[in-house]
């Protein structure tokens, strides 16, 4: 097939790869503008901008998809289809109906399931054990187009937002190059979507992983592990901010009215323990502001921490 790409983020290249692999002609590379990055503000490609690159891929940055030259602009490599995945911007019904075959998303969730901008961090936010990539015919609506193909995906216990990325990238290209094969074949099925079970999964930001040590051991735990790498999951000492990277719990049901949440109530060599809002949470690993990535040991042996100290929102 000739087919438009479009995505900007590193969940993105994965496909465009695979694709490439197939044996499929990817004519254009569409993907968000360049952007200034780090203390110097150099500006930065997006990742599939690089990919492409390497591919002698065109690359097309429009800053606003909607406006009437780059729909022409498009209309000009006449593809049969557009795969989409991640690109960034909502697309109007003169590109959603600009080729034979329409716009394919993969969208990292089984839809209707999560539906909205961060599925991958929001199923481990939520304690799903199962997750997977949904193929689906876009339509105007946000994630709710009718659905081709699904892959199912276990999300393990120590499953992190960046794990569980990879592992759905990699699903997602798979499912996106059988999806084509399926559309080509004239095999494919489309099923319309119900409502969505789940809430809206939202786009993350900072303020996201401000731990509330009310929520209980398991929720908390949960964040961290789904904010990781990225915004994070943190906390308070003092004047001080600490990003938590790896936490257990250590008591799922115990709820200890005399004892203010945020408490630590135990500080061990290799960890220290807080009291939540119902159960008590072990943290391993942690970083100080401005400080690199360490396990909790290495922290205390530089950082005097005790029992009765209060971490705080």
């Amino acid at each position: 097939m000739r087919i438009i790409f479009m995505g900007t983020p590193d969940f993105s290249v994965g496909t465009l790869e695979a694709l490439i692999a197939a044996g499929h002609e990817v004519c254009l590379a569409v993907t968000q503008p360049d952007k200034p990055k780090g203390r110097g503000k150099e500006m930065q490609f997006p990742p599939v901008k690089e990919a492409a690159i390497a591919h002698n891929i065109p690359v097309f940055q429009p800053k606003k998809i909607r406006e009437m030259e780059c729909i022409e602009e498009l209309r000009k490599y006449q593809a049969d289809v557009m795969v989409v995945i991640a690109f960034g911007q909502i697309l109007p019904k003169a590109i959603l109906e600009m080729t034979p075959y329409g716009c394919i998303n993969v969208h990292a969730s089984l839809l209707p399931k999560y539906r909205g901008a961060a599925p991958i961090q929001w199923s481990i936010i939520s304690g799903e054990s199962v997750t997977g990539v949904t193929t689906m015919q876009m339509d105007e609506g946000l994630d709710t187009g009718d659905m081709i193909l699904k892959k199912e995906v276990l999300i393990e216990p120590d499953e992190t937002g960046e794990t569980l990325h990879d592992k759905l990238a990699k699903a997602g290209a798979d499912l996106c190059v059988e999806t084509l094969k399926a559309l080509e074949d004239k095999t494919a099925t489309f099923t319309k979507q119900g409502e969505s079970p789940t809430p809206y999964a939202r786009m993350l930001d900072k303020n996201l992983g401000n731990i509330n040590w009310s929520q209980s051991a398991v929720e908390i735990e949960r964040l961290i592990r789904g904010l990781n790498s990225w915004p994070s999951a943190y906390t308070h000492w003092g004047d001080k901010v600490i990003k938590i990277w790896k936490a257990e719990v250590e008591c799922e049901n115990l709820i200890t009215s005399d004892v203010t949440p945020g408490t630590i109530v135990a500080v061990e060599k290799d960890s220290f323990s807080v009291q939540t809002g119902e159960g008590i949470l072990r943290i391993l690993e942690l970083q100080l502001a401005g400080k690199k990535r360490m396990e909790a040991g290495a922290f205390l042996r530089g950082y005097s921490l005790k029992e009765g100290v209060i971490l705080h929102s």
